[in-house]
């Protein structure tokens, strides 16, 4: 580590290129693993780079709510626990946890990743409920984009056993033996650029270029080309020209990961 980090970057942007040897608007190498943690319902390990995601989902029965008797939910957590990084400490979850969590969980809103009524069983009486839990192993920047992934992943990795309500006794009776797949309507990809010097745009961050950066940007889009979400916390202004190039690398890098989930679901499918 240099004494002067900032310099020290501005070295090689001024090369048009990074000192981890990327070109400006190129991501790190993406790696995935479908179904790694057999007692979850679903679920994907997701590797950025170093950046490391694994996300587990487990299902449970519940009751609707009163304002959407036919609709299940969907509850996401994402977890930086201190051993990914010595940036955060013990104790409940920090600040950036909380921001990724909210982030994730407005994403499948907006999105319809899932249709929520496609996990109701009996409206207004039972429904499934899918937590996501989202826990980074190894923190080094860009947590949004690898948690996007993990959970498109893990998702398509997810399967709900069948429930049937027995006529006497009302009661729910699970069938752990036949499982169905859940249907995703939108497959999601999120990516996310730092500006530097308030000027030049980079894509997929590491750490130090995060914290060294003057604005920050993801962006969601689904296989429609559709932007589903714009997400800015704050940071300098960005010109609309520079938007718009953060939304035709996002459709490209769209295609690349969705490529990657299919070849790894295909396969892990083979595999069964």
């Amino acid at each position: 580590m240099t004494a002067e980090p900032l310099e020290y970057h501005r070295s090689f942007l001024k090369e048009n290129c990074r000192p981890d040897g990327r070109e400006l608007t190129e991501f790190r190498t993406t790696t995935l693993n479908i179904g790694s943690i057999s007692t979850a319902d679903g679920s994907a390990l997701v590797k950025l780079g170093n950046t490391t995601i694994i996300c587990g989902i487990k299902a449970e029965l519940t009751n609707p709510t009163v304002e959407a008797p036919g609709k299940g939910y969907i509850v996401p957590n994402v977890d930086l626990p201190p051993l990914c990084s010595s940036r955060f400490r013990p104790g409940p979850p920090g600040e950036q946890a909380q921001a990724a969590s909210q982030f994730i969980a407005d994403v499948i809103e907006s999105s319809e990743v899932i249709k929520t009524e496609d996990l109701c069983i009996d409206r207004g009486k039972l429904c499934w409920v899918l937590y996501c839990d989202l826990m980074c192993l190894d923190y080094d920047g860009n947590i949004l984009d690898a948690c996007v992934i993990a959970l498109l992943a893990a998702l398509k990795n997810t399967r709900l056993p069948e429930v049937t309500i027995n006529k006497e006794t009302s009661a729910p009776e699970v069938n752990l033996e036949k499982r169905r797949e859940l249907q995703i309507h939108k497959h999601l990809v999120s990516a996310s650029f730092c500006i530097f010097d308030d000027s030049i745009l980079i894509a997929d961050p590491t750490a130090e270029e995060e914290t060294l950066s003057t604005a920050n940007l993801t962006v969601v889009t689904d296989e429609d080309d559709r932007l589903c979400s714009v997400h800015k916390p704050g940071g300098t202004s960005l010109s609309g020209e520079r938007l718009q190039e953060c939304i035709s690398r996002a459709t490209t890098r769209q295609r690349e990961i969705q490529k990657l989930i299919d070849k790894v679901a295909h396969s892990v499918k083979k595999a069964q």
